[in-house]
């Protein structure tokens, strides 16, 4: 397959799904997803690591390089844990992370990620919570993730995703930059945040 590959890696998400389930309307908090993003508003998000926007300068939200964790964040410290791990273990920087859940019968429409930041850094997805499987098709390739699955998909082809379940499905989605870029990227992002602050 082009689009996507499922990773060695096989987690028990209920430790995680505990975690999560301890925080009483965690899921109303933040309804940017919902409100801001078109063909992501039948989904509800929690933002675990998010855009600096000291550093936005004026530049496009996809072309923002840093990131950090959310306050909301160190309520979930399982999840951040789960993160720097992989991060680790695959050699990258932690970009943005969110969970994310897509209610019974919703769906993420057809589009690409664009712009500076995606250009570099690879998406994944650890499925936490999927009764039938969840269906997410890029490019001409479909695929249906299961439970405890980690998967890297190719963002930046046309994707979208639909809960064809009875229950909520509830991924971690994450970005990670390859460590040997780090440099070269961060070098380009201060650049481009100085040619906008002086434009």
């Amino acid at each position: 397959m082009q689009y996507f590959k499922r990773l060695n890696q096989v987690c028990d998400p209920a430790p995680l799904l505990a975690e999560l389930g301890g925080i009483d309307a965690i899921w109303a908090e933040q309804t940017g997803r919902q409100s801001g993003v078109p063909v992501q508003r039948e989904a509800l998000a929690i933002p675990l690591r998010g855009m600096v926007k000291s550093a936005q300068s004026g530049r496009p939200r996809r072309d923002v390089h840093e990131s950090r964790w959310t306050s909301g964040s160190y309520r979930l410290p399982r999840f951040q844990e789960f993160l720097k791990q992989i991060a680790a273990e695959e050699d990258g920087v932690l970009g943005r992370a969110k969970i994310v859940s897509l209610p019974a019968g919703r769906q993420v429409y057809p589009h690409s990620d664009r712009g500076e930041y995606y250009k570099v850094r690879n998406r994944y997805h650890l499925v936490l919570k999927s009764t039938r499987g969840s269906w997410l098709k890029a490019g001409d390739e479909e695929v249906r993730m299961q439970e405890g699955e980690l998967w890297w998909f190719d963002n930046k082809a046309v994707h979208e995703a639909k809960n064809d379940g009875q229950e909520d499905r509830i991924h971690l989605i994450f970005d990670l930059l390859p460590r040997h870029l780090e440099t070269l990227v961060m070098r380009a992002s201060r650049k481009a945040r100085k040619a906008s602050i002086d434009a």
